[in-house]
């Protein structure tokens, strides 16, 4: 049974107490500075000062955090790791007689235990952080934009698949007060159609969660006849609703994992255009809290050497593996959503890469 030891405790305490410092140290920076870039923004939404810190800083924060985090975790490890080694606590550490793998025990430790704090934020605190930053930014930001940003708010031409023989077509959606115009749904069964459906205009009924449509055409057909039934409204049960129609950018941010699931097998059925879009947003939810383990790993075994120039050295070389990481992820993000990229694979690429590097610096760090 592992029992923890001193020098476990000295570098988890190290460990945990450094990046708690750099997390504080980059969140005020990043506040500042998209506080410079959003001033006139907030001026213009007439908010007070704490309306604007509830309503947007306590959602803008934890959202930052959670993306940045792999990258202050990889810092912390080789700021204080670096310093170890210049001042030859590393060195003492293994001439003792500990092997360098036990001596990376307490990295993976700690790698872990924020692996999975940061897997616990991605399923449940970082979608609801996501809905403030998201209404804060439709509200009071993207309609300072100009007009291009209106088709967030208004969809038009919307294509998709209500059920396996059931198609949808709507020519306008707000999204804002749910209604919309010219909805037509056919049902199709052995490449016939069996059913069609056109109505002037539509809503939702948010007191019944239905939907309600106006002027309404239904024609009914079987082999030899076709039956035509016009209505003033019609009250329809389908199994879209109104979230489903919306397809913005801030969608997918603000859905739990488990909403997320239900939406990705949804849109399955659908045949959506958008769904790797989902999939790459709920398989990056796992993968990138395992990343932070593999960057605590590289970390170590990168500032444990002692080297001329210290940790400046480290830390230009840790800013240069993050960049790559991150370059590989959006290179990732850009096959998977654009190319025909498997979504799992574009998730879990950059994982697997930094892997075989962990691998090979092992094998390559003195013992």
């Amino acid at each position: 049974m592992y029992k923890m030891k001193k020098i476990d405790k000295y570098i988890l305490t190290k460990y945990i107490t450094t990046f708690i410092f750099c997390l504080i140290l980059f969140t005020a920076i990043v506040v500042v500075v998209d506080i410079s870039e959003k001033t006139d923004d907030f001026v213009k939404s007439g908010l007070p000062t704490s309306k604007i810190i509830t309503d947007y800083y306590f959602g803008f924060i934890p959202r930052i955090d959670a993306m940045l985090f792999p990258l202050f975790i990889f810092i912390s490890v080789i700021f204080f790791t670096s310093k170890m080694a210049g001042n030859s606590e590393i060195i003492s550490i293994l001439s003792s007689g500990v092997s360098f793998r036990r001596f990376l025990l307490p990295y993976v430790i700690g790698g872990l235990l924020f692996s999975i704090l940061l897997w616990i934020g991605y399923q449940f605190v970082v979608p609801e952080a996501n809905k403030k930053w998201a209404n804060f930014e439709k509200n009071y930001v993207d309609v300072n934009i100009g007009f291009l940003q209106q088709n967030n708010i208004y969809k038009q031409n919307i294509y998709f698949r209500i059920d396996s023989n059931t198609y949808a077509g709507i020519k306008g959606y707000d999204t804002v007060s749910k209604s919309g115009s010219n909805i037509s749904v056919e049902k199709i069964v052995d490449n016939k159609m069996v059913y069609n459906l056109r109505a002037t205009n539509f809503h939702w009924d948010t007191t019944y969660r239905v939907w309600q449509l106006t002027n309404v055409v239904e024609r009914i057909f079987d082999e030899k006849n076709e039956k035509l039934v016009l209505s003033n409204s019609k009250i329809v049960n389908y199994s879209f609703k109104p979230i489903d129609l919306r397809q913005d950018d801030y969608l997918k941010d603000q859905m739990s994992t488990k909403d997320l699931n239900a939406y990705i097998k949804l849109e399955k059925m659908r045949g959506s255009e958008m769904l790797n879009t989902f999939l790459l947003e709920r398989y990056n939810r796992d993968a990138i809290p395992f990343s932070v383990l593999i960057l605590t790993i590289i970390g170590a075994i990168l500032a444990s050497r002692k080297v001329r120039g210290g940790s400046g050295f480290h830390l230009a070389l840790g800013v240069v593996i993050s960049m790559l990481y991150i370059l590989f992820s959006r290179f990732s993000v850009v096959f998977a959503t654009k190319g025909n990229f498997t979504p799992l694979l574009a998730a879990w690429t950059p994982n697997i890469l930094f892997g075989f590097l962990t691998i090979y610096l092992y094998k390559l760090a003195p013992k």
